[in-house]
């Protein structure tokens, strides 16, 4: 006989098998949910684009400035555990401020808060403890990372705010999400480059283009109670709209390792991924939210995909 949990403590949306029921004990649970260890796809997007960019700075560097294989897992390692920890943080935060939001959306009304099981001031505690742990993380990199990183807050700090008053809450979500883009160039180099600000600026655009993607699951809540997003403003020319913002990515993607002289493997790399954002484009239908919900999570292969072809290019 399994020992399955109890459904009532879990949020509508997050997968019913998740290690977390299974490990955590359920007085954790709440917190869990909350920053959304549940559904490590969050996470998983954040963390690519800083993969990316520290194998592309890694092939790039030269003479002294080139690190060892060592530091390079060290600040993989790095990576991944800040990439968890500022995602939960992120999210508890943005569960704060949209508990009001949340209570009216079906899909998120059974989330910790809304629902009662996890109090404001919990998730206070909770945003600090893994606030902590982020900062733990980024200074053991240079001081002008660690400067980029604090940086970054202003942007997070504004982006549970941005479906209020603009049409393109998706932008703000991919200036914070992509600034990994930026951390692990400014990592290996101490500075930044071209090659690191197209890579950011495409990893933007191709946030912007997933979270559309995802933001069509709830655009009938959104219409019911006024929250903006990219996908309200496309409506019906979703494709053409993402067929853009995935050229756009995959356009400074190539710039940036044009300019960072990267090897044959990334460039394969990127030609499999324009494959895979053309055939989500493709097969798209904005009236299905599982399917939106399935080309979302997708995306966590897009950014494997790049991150292998860069690692190739640097190995081999």
């Amino acid at each position: 006989m399994t020992n399955t949990p109890d459904l009532g403590a879990r949020v509508a949306d997050a997968p019913s098998d998740n290690f977390v029921y299974r490990v955590l004990p359920r007085s954790l649970w709440g917190y869990s949910q909350l920053a959304r260890w549940d559904r490590p796809i969050g996470w998983q997007l954040l963390m690519w684009p800083c993969f990316w960019s520290i194998a592309l700075a890694a092939d790039a560097a030269h003479g002294g400035l080139k690190p060892s294989f060592g530091t390079v897992i060290f600040y993989l390692f790095l990576m991944f555990v800040g990439s968890v920890a500022m995602r939960g943080a992120g999210c508890t935060y943005n569960d704060l401020v949209d508990h009001d939001i949340d209570m009216e959306v079906a899909r998120t009304r059974s989330r910790p808060l809304p629902s009662g099981r996890v109090s404001r001031f919990g998730a206070k505690v909770f945003i600090a403890l893994q606030a902590l742990v982020g900062l733990l993380v980024l200074i053991q990199f240079n001081t002008f990372s660690i400067v980029l990183g604090i940086a970054s807050l202003a942007v997070v700090a504004i982006y549970p705010f941005a479906k209020r008053f603009t049409d393109w809450p998706q932008f703000f979500l991919g200036l914070a999400f992509s600034w990994g883009a930026l951390m692990g160039w400014a990592a290996i180099f101490g500075g930044l480059s071209w090659a690191a600000i197209f890579l950011y600026i495409g990893a933007v655009a191709w946030t912007i283009g997933y979270d559309t993607i995802y933001a069509y699951q709830d655009i009938e809540d959104d219409e019911l109670i006024g929250v903006r997003s990219t996908a309200r403003l496309f409506g019906d020319k979703a494709k053409p709209c993402l067929v853009g913002l995935y050229g756009i990515t995959l356009l400074f993607l190539a710039l940036s390792f044009i300019t960072a002289g990267a090897g044959f493997f990334a460039y394969v790399g990127l030609i499999v991924t324009a494959v895979m954002l053309g055939w989500q484009i493709l097969i798209l239908d904005i009236r299905n939210p599982d399917q939106c919900r399935r080309l979302f999570l997708s995306n966590n292969r897009v950014g494997a995909i790049l991150f292998v072809g860069l690692a190739l290019s640097l190995i081999l």
